[in-house]
Order: structure tokens, then C-alpha cells, then sequence
């Protein structure tokens, strides 16, 4: 009994972790990073103030771990036939997380507003360019894209023009899936040769398909998946 309790405070500890890490991204989202108050988050959280201070030393670091949360959180994806694939579902899951998941809005408005200027915002961004920029790097090795390619620079533009989509979306109301999804119909023919342009699925609901991919290859390996979050149904497959 007693070799399981400290297996029992961590675990206790993790979830109260996330616990202050979703109330404050819920806080962030709806009031910004200055007018967003610890206490409001404490309460939310339903912890104490110990409890929060305990993990986090400020409100700062609290923001800055959820700025950082939407790239460490990042759940691997089950392997595509191509890599460029992967480099598409990459952000179309997070495309589709940012309906339902609070943790990951929270999130991108830190990142995206100009208040709180003491925060790092470049982490984010670099994060998903490094991330990308592995993927085109595979995809060019296994000559998926055409020679003239830079797959950092393909990263920089993908990574640069979903946060656009993301403003602009939330500024005209539009869905972002769908904008992502033309995005990545315009953008990959002119990055990957033709054969394999021609099977991408860069459809809206991408991201859901792609999550449920995932979940199927870890029920197959005996995997121990994460708890399954709220999602949309998952579409069927577009035909090619």
C-alpha cells in the first residue's frame, strides 16, 4: 500500500496541474493576459492558492506555460504513407483542437495579443517551425517535394499563414477548419511532386480523421492512449 502513494501524489499532482492550466487558458481567452486575475483562475480551478503556487511562482510563468502548452501538448499522430501528410495533419488537428479544447485557445489568444509583454511568444513559433520543418525535411529525403524546396522556409510560410487564418477567422467569424483546408489545397501543389499532391487529404474535418487514426493505432498496439477529448464526429474520407 504504501510503495503505491507516491505513484497516487503524483498522479493527484499532474491532474491538479491541469486543472489551474485549463481555468487559466479559459480566463486568458475571455479577459487577456492583464486583466486576467489569479483569483478568478483559483476559483475556476477549484484549488487553493498554495495548490497554484506550488506549481506555478506567477501569473506570468502560469501564461507562459500555456503559450508553451499548444507545442509540448502536441499528441503524436499515427504515420502517414507520406510525410507531407503528416506535415498537413500537423495543423489541421490543431485546426480542429482549437474548437473544443480550451487549453490550446487559451493559448493561441496569449500568443496572438500584444498585452503582457514580459512573455515569450516566440516559443510557440518556433516550436511548430522546427516540428514542420522535420517533416518537409523527411518528406524531401524520400523525394516527396519538388527539388527546389526549402523545407524551413515551407514551415515559416505554413506556420505564418495559419496564425493569419487564425486571426482573420475569429475577426470575420469564418471557420477556421475550412480556411485551413484551402490553405493547405493551394499551398501543397507547389510544394510536393504531383503524385503525391494528388492523394493528400487536405478536405475540412482532416484533423478529426487524423485524431481518429491515431486513436485506432493505439488501441491496436496496446498502447495507452490519452482520454479521448470531445470531438465532432469523424467525417468520412474524401474520394480521390
Amino acid at each position: 500500500m504504501r510503495a503505491g502513494r507516491p505513484q497516487v501524489k503524483q498522479d493527484r499532482a499532474v491532474r491538479t496541474r491541469r486543472a489551474i492550466l485549463e481555468a487559466a487558458a479559459v480566463v486568458f481567452e475571455d479577459r487577456g493576459y492583464d486583466a486576467a486575475k489569479l483569483t478568478d483562475i483559483v476559483s475556476l480551478a477549484k484549488v487553493t492558492k498554495g495548490a497554484l503556487y506550488f506549481h506555478f511562482e506567477s501569473k506570468e510563468h502560469l501564461a507562459q506555460a500555456v503559450i508553451e502548452a499548444q507545442v509540448s501538448m502536441h499528441a503524436p499522430l499515427a504515420p502517414q504513407e507520406f510525410k507531407a501528410q503528416e506535415f498537413v495533419d500537423v495543423g489541421m488537428v490543431f485546426s480542429h483542437r482549437l474548437r473544443y479544447d480550451v487549453l490550446m485557445r487559451g493559448s493561441a489568444r496569449l500568443t496572438l495579443e500584444h498585452n503582457g509583454r514580459e512573455l515569450d511568444r516566440a516559443a510557440p513559433y518556433l516550436g511548430w517551425i522546427d516540428l514542420h520543418t522535420a517533416l518537409m525535411a523527411e518528406a524531401k529525403e524520400r523525394g516527396e517535394l519538388h527539388p527546389h524546396v526549402d523545407p524551413s522556409a515551407a514551415a515559416r510560410l505554413v506556420v505564418g499563414a495559419f496564425a493569419g487564418l487564425n486571426v482573420m477567422s475569429q475577426t470575420l467569424g469564418l471557420d477556421l477548419d475550412r480556411e485551413v483546408s484551402a490553405l493547405y489545397a493551394s499551398v501543397m501543389p507547389g510544394l510536393v511532386v504531383p503524385a503525391v499532391a494528388e492523394r493528400l487529404d487536405t478536405a475540412p474535418g482532416r484533423g478529426a480523421r487524423a485524431l481518429h487514426d491515431a486513436d485506432e493505432a493505439c488501441r491496436c498496439d496496446g498502447s495507452a492512449a490519452q482520454p479521448p477529448a470531445p470531438r465532432e464526429p469523424v467525417a468520412a474520407a474524401p474520394a480521390h
